[in-house]
């Protein structure tokens, strides 16, 4: 089941947010040389008290300590580093970060208020939401859970909280502003000028985390799946450009799981083998894989339902042969190379939900971009594309915008809604589904709404359980609808 994988400047630009193609660029490099210089470190069980000693002994240094699953982060500009930690006994895996970015070309969202399609009613863009109009069956998943109730006073009493894990987001949008609640900045200070350090510091510079946030849990001229849902900002990304490091994210997830969320959306990815060769040595296992998974089981033990897309490069998932050419490519330029089964993180963690991409016009393709595979996908939900016309030629000429997802984004950017489309977008559809779930059974645990969400999403593609859907495309209403008391 090879998929066509487009190469036009349209197929790049949709390229979806930080679930993008490309690696590192070149101005993450030398703009910030650190992170290059920066380690995760997987102790075998929790942090021994000498932690610190060992890191200096090393020749590095501790910059993050992750406890809750034994884990820190370290830099040094040792070249002998990863060495000399590898007799230690206490220490399970550790390598090199590998930076994530948000490619900057991939970010090209068409500006909703200034294009064509939104010459209609200016209070309201609902017509332009196909996405939101199907997964809650045009609205009507409203009357039965919107994630929250309007109290006397005009307030909102939250009934469940989505944390997203990401950008961060426009606290002052008017759609999104009383849904927020807060959030928390793991981005260290110094990345560039004007990160302080300051942990309340959730402000969105690249505008993700806003569109991922609308989708969720809006509630003006456009609506999220819970209007009525809390959200909570992690911010893990900096600058424009969105870059971050792995340890930053497993950071965000904890600290998710702390603030006592209900739900964690993670429209990123990440991939990670057992086997891995850097600078020479060969590893075994890898820092980032083991704190990724233990990371995932606290938040799901905590019973926080963890949501994640599974990747925009168009790899069939299950196999590895391709997706470990993909990821050497990727890896070259850092002196890494893999071999054995390749993962997507946190996507393909055990308790996480993976979410592949549909369009607004098949119920038999995905949409071109995403990432499929048999064992792979859990459900499928709405990310948007160019049209029917477009996938079939191949031509920009036929690229219809009105395929892409509309939602939120952050007012002083420029404007206040874009199109987009990606996994990033199908994944807080999902997760917006397992808020209102939640918000109705908050007795629920994160197996039963996954679940729930599983056993009533339209099964589409082939019969039962496929590639490309999972179980199906996720839906708020048939969810929500005859749930069991």
């Amino acid at each position: 089941m090879k998929k066509k994988i487009l190469h036009t400047v349209l197929s790049i630009t949709v390229g979806v947010g930080i679930l993008s193609v490309g690696g590192v660029p070149t101005q993450a490099k030398s703009k910030n040389q650190e992170m290059n210089n920066t380690y995760a470190i997987a102790f075998k069980s929790r942090l021994p008290e000498n932690y610190q000693e060992v890191i200096q002994k090393a020749g590095g240094k501790v910059t993050k300590v992750l406890p809750e699953v034994g884990g820190i982060e370290a830099q040094s500009d040792q070249p002998s580093f990863l060495k000399n930690l590898k007799g230690n006994s206490s220490i399970e895996a550790a390598n090199r970060e590998i930076p994530l970015s948000l490619d900057k070309t991939a970010v090209s969202p068409y500006n909703y208020e200034s294009s064509i399609i939104s010459q209609q009613n200016s209070e309201s863009y609902w017509d332009s939401q196909w996405d939101i109009q199907r997964v809650t069956n045009n609205g009507k998943s409203y009357d039965l859970e919107t994630g929250g109730y309007k109290n006397k006073d005009g307030s909102i009493t939250h009934k469940a909280v989505v944390g997203v894990i990401d950008t961060g987001i426009d606290e002052s949008h008017p759609d999104l502003k009383n849904n927020i609640i807060g959030g928390r900045n793991l981005v260290p200070a110094g990345m560039d000028e004007s990160e302080t350090g300051d942990p309340t510091d959730i402000k969105d510079r690249n505008g993700h985390g806003t569109h991922v946030a609308g989708i969720i849990g809006a509630n003006g001229k456009v609506k999220g799946v819970g209007p009525e849902l809390g959200i909570r900002s992690y911010r893990v990304f900096y600058s424009e450009q969105a870059l971050g490091l792995p340890a930053w994210i497993i950071d965000g997830i904890i600290a998710a799981t702390n603030d006592k969320v209900d739900v964690i959306n993670m429209s990123l990815r990440f991939y990670n083998n057992t086997k891995m060769t850097i600078e020479g040595e060969s590893y075994k296992s890898v820092a980032e894989t083991l704190l990724w998974k233990r990371a995932i089981q606290y938040a799901v033990k905590n019973g926080v339902t963890v949501v994640a897309g599974s990747g925009n490069e168009s790899l069939n998932l299950d196999d590895k042969k391709e997706v470990n050419e993909f990821l050497n490519k990727m890896y070259e330029p850092y002196g890494m190379s893999v071999k054995g089964p390749a993962t997507v993180v946190p996507a393909q963690m055990p308790g996480v939900i993976n979410v592949s991409a549909s369009t607004k016009w098949s119920t038999q393709q995905l949409a071109f971009y995403s990432n499929y595979g048999n064992s792979a996908i859990d459900v499928a939900a709405p990310g948007g594309d160019y049209g029917q016309k477009y996938a079939e030629t191949n031509d920009p000429a036929a690229a219809d915008p009105s395929n892409l997802i509309l939602s939120t984004w952050p007012t002083y950017l420029g404007t206040s809604y874009e199109l987009n489309a990606g996994t990033s977008m199908a994944t807080p559809q999902v997760a917006g589904i397992a808020g209102v779930i939640k918000a109705a059974h908050p007795e629920y645990k994160p197996a039963q709404i996954t679940a729930r969400i599983k056993q009533t999403a339209f099964d589409y593609g082939k019969k039962g359980q496929d590639a490309l859907f999972g179980s199906g495309e996720a839906n708020a209403y048939r969810a929500l609808e005859n749930i069991k008391k």
